[in-house]
């Protein structure tokens, strides 16, 4: 079973991400939404900075948000064909809840800029953590929209180092999700000294 919900410890042991586009309704309604974001701002935080932000892309606004994504496409990409613009519009639209993770580092603080950037990489996982735990799948995707500066400033971006952290989509999965390869736990954990291998 996947995102086994009966323990803290099952849900990680079991946890996989779907499909963003094999995912169908229902999504987390207003209540889970609110359960899913507070769970993913209670993270590790050197300075208590909270040097991320989260967007909800409601679905009313999904059409004007592909709208603007094709725009930002074929302004930096003129030559740009049919499906590549039908890409960034399906991109806005698939699954019933989307949010964007900003990474928004307070540039004046004594705190590194890696691990405030750390700090958004753990909002990232509470968030599907804690849509899992709801019994739904998530899906943290990046691609083109993550890496335009127009996209980033749509979605609040103001600091020189403000980015896409990613974007988030949740659901119910239209079908079984099945396993992918994972590491042996050998081949990626060292004891210290380190021998090169």
């Amino acid at each position: 079973m996947f995102n086994d919900p009966s323990s803290a410890l099952s849900l990680l042991l079991s946890r996989r991400s779907g499909k963003a586009r094999d995912m169908i309704g229902p999504g987390p309604d207003a209540a889970e939404l609110d359960l899913i974001l507070r769970a993913a701002t209670r993270v590790p935080d050197h300075g208590k900075l909270n040097p991320w932000r989260l967007v909800v892309i409601p679905q009313e606004e999904r059409a004007a948000f592909g709208a603007m994504l094709c725009d930002a496409y074929r302004a930096e990409r003129p030559d740009a064909g049919r499906l590549e613009i039908e890409a960034m519009d399906s991109f806005a639209k698939v699954a019933p809840l989307m949010i964007a993770l900003l990474s928004t580092p307070v540039e004046s603080s004594k705190i590194p800029l890696w691990e405030q950037q750390m700090s958004v990489g753990a909002v990232a996982m509470q968030l599907l953590n804690a849509a899992h735990a709801l019994g739904f799948v998530g899906n943290w995707l990046t691609g083109w929209p993550s890496f335009n500066r127009a996209v980033a400033e749509s979605l609040g971006a103001r600091g020189a180092e403000d980015r896409v952290a990613g974007f988030f989509f949740f659901g119910t999965a239209a079908k079984p999700l099945e396993e992918r390869p994972r590491p042996e736990i050998a081949q990626v954990v060292s004891t210290w000294p380190v021998v090169a291998r």
